[in-house]
């Protein structure tokens, strides 16, 4: 294995005079896909876990994470370090940094030695208070009060780059309707491999593969998902779902090892044959950011016989971020519906299904008896 390169020198930038030109220097240089993070933390909270909330919401995401957690603890840092992880994220700066408390300092070092971004804290005092003297303590840092070379930090080098294209618009109210979510709720039951699997390419020869999105309707999908939760493990199922045309069941049989990353491949296990066997899924390198997140998300949380998707009791959780993004399955006509109108129905396919299924024999009798 290649050795690891070294975690990069934690900067601390010395405001004497809390200038706003240094904090409109710092939020500037804010813009994520260009891999640069700037977190003002939110006024009157000195919780970890509201620092954890604060860095989501700089990533683009929703503060709070859906579901139900062991204690009751939300895994937000394991969240944020998990996106910070699969996102191209190398810069994050942290203003008001004299304001965080040892504990808080020591979360933002785990996650730079977890992530290995530039780490820049901005002090808007003369000198560093107790607090974070005592936190980088056992850390190497250095310590700026000159603003062009705290610009060099924001920025990185060189400073001086074009601004990269802007991501698209806010998420639009329009639905997206997508067929590779027809069987997300389908009745099957795959059960994962107790023994070691590798299972082979995804042959098709029950079903037909899911249409591969065309580049904008992807990048409309990813942008969507990174807005509607900060959950890794829910918006990679959401992915894997679109890239698979699994359902809940089958995609809960991944676990950390079944994706690939080198290959790009998810392997999803189905000994019992319900559909298509045990088989390796090609990943798009759209939906593979969600995959990288849930991987690390999962192994710092569970560890590595956890599922890596959503487990078929998140099933509320996992729809109700779907519905959030706007993606859904082919509705039935308004007519056919069993719901009140402007109520996702997940499993009109499966009832079509069942409704075919229950009306063949009546077909036969009638046929039998001409």
């Amino acid at each position: 294995m290649p050795p690891i390169p070294p975690l990069p020198s934690v900067t601390v930038v010395l405001d004497r005079h809390d200038d706003v030109l240094q904090t409109h220097t710092a939020l500037a240089a804010h813009h994520p896909p260009s891999g640069r993070i700037t977190l003002h933390p939110g006024p009157g909270t000195t919780s970890e876990t509201g620092l954890a909330h604060d860095l989501l919401v700089a990533l683009g995401k929703p503060p709070l994470l859906p579901g139900r957690f062991p204690g009751g603890r939300q895994p937000a840092w394991e969240a944020a370090t998990a996106w910070m992880t699969a996102l191209p994220v190398t810069r994050l700066t942290v203003l008001r940094a004299h304001r965080l408390t040892a504990r808080r300092t020591m979360r933002l070092l785990q996650l730079q030695a977890r992530t290995g971004i530039h780490l820049t804290l901005v002090c808007h005092r003369p000198h560093l208070p107790a607090a974070l003297h005592q936190a980088l303590r056992t850390a190497d840092y250095s310590v700026t009060a000159d603003i062009e070379a705290a610009r060099r930090h924001y920025y990185g080098t060189p400073t001086a780059e074009p601004p990269p294209a802007d991501e698209p618009a806010a998420p639009a109210r329009r639905w997206l309707t997508l067929p590779a979510l027809d069987r997300l709720v389908s009745y099957d039951s795959p059960r994962p491999c107790t023994a070691p699997c590798t299972p082979p390419p995804i042959a098709w020869r029950h079903r037909p593969p899911p249409a591969p999105l065309t580049a904008p309707t992807a990048q409309r999908v990813a942008h969507r998902l990174h807005a509607a939760t900060a959950h890794p493990r829910l918006a990679a199922a959401v992915a894997a779902a679109l890239i698979t045309g699994a359902s809940l069941q089958q995609l809960a049989t991944a676990r950390p090892r079944d994706y690939d990353t080198a290959a790009a491949t998810l392997a999803l296990h189905d000994r019992a044959r319900y559909t298509d066997g045990c088989a390796a899924h090609p990943v798009p390198p759209w939906a593979s950011v969600f995959l990288r997140a849930a991987a690390c998300f999962t192994r710092l949380v569970s560890g590595e016989d956890q599922e890596l998707l959503a487990a078929p009791g998140d099933r509320t959780y996992l729809l109700h971020v779907a519905e959030t993004a706007r993606l859904r399955p082919p509705q039935p006509p308004a007519a056919r519906r069993k719901g009140p109108a402007g109520r996702v129905e997940w499993d009109w396919r499966e009832r079509q299904e069942a409704e075919k299924y229950e009306a063949m024999p009546v077909r036969r009798a009638w046929s039998s008896r001409r």
